[in-house]
């Protein structure tokens, strides 16, 4: 063999070496994925009601007290002024009568006179009512995040808003860097 012939042999062994290795370095360190990108991000919220109490002053009126409530002075009263003035009508026997008469009409008179003057007895006084009243809001719980990764679609909860990309480790979402 001659020595360029031998010369071109161990360059073509070296290229087609250097080649493969450059062929094989490459397949070994191809591009994989290194995030996942984010296509929709919906929030998921949760209603909630918080109580609290308001309160006011309220004026009300009361009946007082009552000291007869049988109301028998104004019973006895009406009966004593119907009486007196029965008497005054008439004569003999219908006097007697008259008298009687207007000795009861006077007694229920004077009753329900006693009574509209008791219903008609107040006085008011200013009251503190409270009441527990419910405020409503809406608290965002998580997210709702659509995802690619190459050509492949996914959906995954998270808690907090992932941006525009989801970083991968071992071709899998790595939610707990995004935490």
């Amino acid at each position: 063999m001659n020595k360029s012939m031998l010369s071109g042999i161990v360059i073509g062994a070296i290229v087609a070496t250097a080649g493969g290795a450059f062929a094989g370095y490459s397949a070994m360190t191809s591009k994989s994925p290194t995030h996942a990108e984010v296509t929709n991000v919906a929030e998921i919220t949760e209603d909630q009601r918080t109580p609290r109490e308001v309160c006011q002053d309220v004026v009300i009126t009361r009946q007082r007290p009552v000291q007869d409530e049988h109301k028998v002075l104004g019973t006895v009263a009406g009966a004593l002024i119907g009486g007196v003035l029965g008497n005054q009508v008439g004569g003999g026997s219908g006097k007697k009568i008259a008298t009687v008469a207007g000795a009861a009409a006077g007694g229920y008179a004077g009753n329900k006179t006693q009574e509209k003057m008791q219903a008609g007895d107040t006085y008011t006084t200013v009251e503190n009512r409270c009441e527990t009243v419910y405020d409503s809001s809406s608290k965002v719980v998580g997210y709702q995040v659509d995802y690619v990764i190459g050509d492949q679609p996914g959906t995954v909860r998270m808690d907090n808003h992932p941006g525009e990309q989801i970083p991968l480790q071992d071709g899998q979402l790595n939610i707990a860097s995004k935490q």
